[in-house]
């Protein structure tokens, strides 16, 4: 009955449209009373759940972010783009792709690179003639990346939800292949689209052009670096990695690019003070949740289930991604997370999937739930920065969800693109 109470809360309460960390607290808080637990219970867990040092990383990592998304950063990322593929069949496009990787290994946040990139390439795009579906599309889709590469923060959230025995290092590494052959994969598909349709290329500057632009990104691009390389060496942690990243980017827009000013400063502060509190008030309600799972001992229960079901690792992943995808039709990615890997993750586990490689399928299965509605934030955001319907956008992105899901496939059943990178570091 308490499995009952603690999922048709929350499900009646998400789809009346409750915001979801009223839905998890809520739940979590009707399930602890039937079951004659002391109502503090739950404020002690979500207590827990946000009291994680590791979690401080979050909000320097966000504030980091609308730092460089303010500071100027993303349109210099985008002109070295556009040097370096723009010539290709469907040029803006593929600078798009291109952009995302750039800016996604600075930000980290999907909603942020469809917001900073989208809001640079969609005007552009259709004043060159495509249209504004095509870009929205590939804007949408290509955000994504950012989630596979340093410096996720969903990865943070992953390494804590599993018990905060991940290394994040790890974690960070085993993303970057996988991000790497999302944007192939992107970029093929958006090769044939363009061509099907005859959009344009772009003319190759020159490699005169090419050498100036990139010198032009250099304090930016740093950034990249500093974050992996720090984290990876061991010279710093996340949370001190997150630290130097904030007062790089804050530097670098003041006193290399001069395009931070005081009411771009005060906006960036108050977009990345909004944004954590959204975040932690979800962890922390997703972690009385995902303690009540434990409690009532659900992921061993599923294990059980699964077994009975198949003792073949494939189908079971299979079966996990079609779940996951699912499920990220309907929530958003941070809660997703919490909630999904304690139950999941000892599923994976039992039949021998690695914790880590395990991580890089959940990101990636819950960032193509961003892009797929009635509830994908990234889809929104690309929709309202190309100022089309959602549905106009969705009648046309189904090659790109192809390529995501081909993708996710790959990264699923060939393990060695998550930890072959991993492994020259031990």
């Amino acid at each position: 009955m308490e499995p009952l109470i603690l999922f048709g809360t929350f499900t009646v309460l998400l789809l009346i449209g409750t915001p979801v960390a009223f839905c998890l607290g809520a739940a979590s808080l009707a399930t602890v009373l039937y079951m004659g637990l002391p109502p503090v219970v739950v404020f002690q867990r979500l207590n827990s759940g946000v009291s994680v040092f590791a979690l401080m990383a979050i909000p320097f990592f966000i504030f980091a972010g609308e730092l460089m998304v303010r500071g100027d950063i993303a349109r210099r990322l985008v002109a070295l783009a556009g040097a370096v593929v723009g010539h290709m069949r469907g040029g803006l496009g593929q600078v798009n792709i291109a952009a995302s990787v750039l800016f996604g290994g600075i930000s980290g946040s999907a909603a942020a690179d469809a917001t900073a990139i989208g809001g640079l390439m969609i005007p552009q795009m259709k004043e060159k003639g495509y249209s504004v579906e095509y870009g929205v599309n590939v804007t949408v889709v290509s955000s994504i990346i950012a989630l596979m590469l340093p410096p996720s923060h969903n990865m943070i959230i992953y390494s804590i939800s599993a018990g905060g025995r991940l290394s994040i290092a790890d974690l960070f590494t085993a993303g970057i292949l996988p991000g790497l052959l999302l944007a192939v994969s992107l970029m093929v598909t958006a090769w044939f689209v363009a061509k099907r349709a005859g959009y344009p290329t772009e003319r190759f500057p020159g490699l005169g052009a090419l050498g100036s632009l990139f010198v032009n990104a250099i304090p930016g691009l740093l950034l990249i670096f500093i974050i992996f390389g720090g984290v990876r060496s061991g010279v710093f942690t996340a949370s001190e990695s997150s630290c130097i990243a904030a007062v790089y980017a804050l530097l670098v827009t003041t006193l290399a690019y001069r395009t931070m000013h005081w009411p771009e400063f005060v906006g960036a502060t108050k977009a990345a003070v909004r944004t954590t509190a959204m975040v932690l008030l979800v962890i922390g309600c997703a972690a009385s949740f995902g303690w009540l799972l434990a409690f009532l001992r659900i992921p061993a229960e599923l294990v059980s289930f699964l077994k009975g079901i198949s003792e073949n690792p494939l189908i079971i992943l299979l079966m996990l991604n079609l779940v996951l995808l699912m499920l990220g039709t309907f929530m958003d990615m941070s809660p997703l997370i919490v909630i999904t890997t304690p139950i999941f993750l000892p599923v994976a586990t039992a039949f021998g999937v690695d914790p880590v490689h395990f991580g890089v399928i959940l990101v990636l299965n819950l960032g193509i739930g961003l892009c797929t509605p009635p509830v994908g934030t990234v889809l929104f955001v690309g929709c309202a920065v190309g100022r089309i319907s959602v549905w106009d956008a969705i009648k046309t992105i189904w090659p790109f969800y192809g390529a995501a899901i081909f993708t996710l496939m790959l990264v699923t059943y060939v393990p060695a693109l998550s930890l072959w990178l991993p492994s020259l570091f031990h």
